[in-house]
């Protein structure tokens, strides 16, 4: 029994698999060379792929940018209180509504850099916040 198991776990694994892997292999050094990859660890590849997936939630608060806002108004200070009460996931549930993604590239916030800036709408009560995700702008009514 142990030799069949061995067996079919070889097959499913890497025989069955074998071909459609080295087709998307040979495609993607073709476009990423192996030599370049080389030079990462494991750990950083991923990051390098994957994005960070764990932030310094103050930094980003620190790196932001204001228009038609100073960092002291009130609008502005409300915000971060509610922001930092958020629980993780909500968290990245914003960095997603804001970027379109909700990791960060491999840099990390320290390097991510985005604004908040006023609409400037008639009647604030009336208008949602939206985000320009292509330009990171949170549009925050007063």
């Amino acid at each position: 029994r142990k030799e069949y198991v061995d067996l079919y776990v070889n097959y499913m694994f890497n025989k069955s698999v074998q071909k459609p892997f080295e087709d998307f292999m040979q495609g993607f050094l073709r476009g990423c060379p192996a030599r370049i990859w080389k030079m990462f660890f494991p750990k950083e590849l991923q990051v390098l792929l994957q994005g960070q997936t764990t932030f310094d939630w103050h930094l980003l608060e620190k790196n932001v940018k204001y228009s038609q806002y100073k960092e002291l108004d009130q609008t502005i200070r409300n915000f971060w209180a509610v922001f930092h009460k958020l629980p993780e996931e909500k968290k990245k549930m914003f960095l997603a509504f804001l970027s379109g993604s909700d990791r960060i590239t491999g840099y990390g916030l320290g390097c991510f850099r985005f604004c908040i800036k006023d609409p400037q709408v008639r009647n604030p009560d009336e208008v949602c916040p939206f985000a320009s995700t292509c330009n990171f702008i949170l549009f925050l009514p007063r």
